[in-house]
């Protein structure tokens, strides 16, 4: 059991060290470490937890550490994972706090930021393309996918809104 869960907090502490841009930018190496690395889940159960950690209130990136956790060992490996994923957030929020104020105010400090931006959208496209080619499996996930891709290009509606139209069309579609 502590093999698991020092794998776990390794792991996911990697995933918060490496990645900068949030939850979404996070999900590449989240599903190498769990899927490539490990072995731990495969594609459609890495996809099913992402899933779950989009529409549970809270950071995607806590969650899917959280659900990973407890699939891998239970309660102690959420815990575990999930300390791992906050931990470079926590320690470098700590340490650099009074500096990050100062340091935003740079010029050099705002490109520096517009080049992670540009990084962060890549890394969002990736994680879509990836997810995409798991979640996308047949005809009818196709048209639920274009139908709310569509819809979402048309309007600025809530993200609850469409992930209430996919879990409705889902039923639709899959009635059984």
């Amino acid at each position: 059991m502590m093999a698991i869960l020092l794998s776990l907090y390794w792991s996911f502490l990697k995933v918060g060290l490496f990645t900068i841009g949030g939850g979404y930018a996070m999900i590449p190496l989240m599903e190498a470490e769990v899927i490539s690395v490990h072995g731990w889940l495969n594609a459609a159960e890495f996809l099913d937890i992402i899933a779950v950690a989009e529409m549970t209130p809270g950071p995607i990136s806590i969650n899917a550490a959280t659900f990973i956790g407890y699939t891998m060992a239970g309660v102690p490996g959420a815990l575990i994972a999930t300390l791992g994923v906050i931990t470079p957030s926590l320690v470098l929020l700590l340490l650099l706090s009074r500096i990050l104020i100062r340091v935003i105010q740079n010029p050099g400090a705002a490109n520096f930021i517009n080049g992670l931006r540009s990084a962060l959208v890549a890394l969002i496209l990736l994680a879509s393309f990836t997810l995409g080619q798991t979640a996308i499996i047949d005809i009818p996930t196709a048209l639920i996918f274009g139908l709310l891709l569509a819809a979402s290009l048309l309007r600025r509606v809530s993200p609850l809104y469409f992930i209430a139209a996919g879990a409705i069309l889902g039923l639709i579609f899959y009635p059984y």
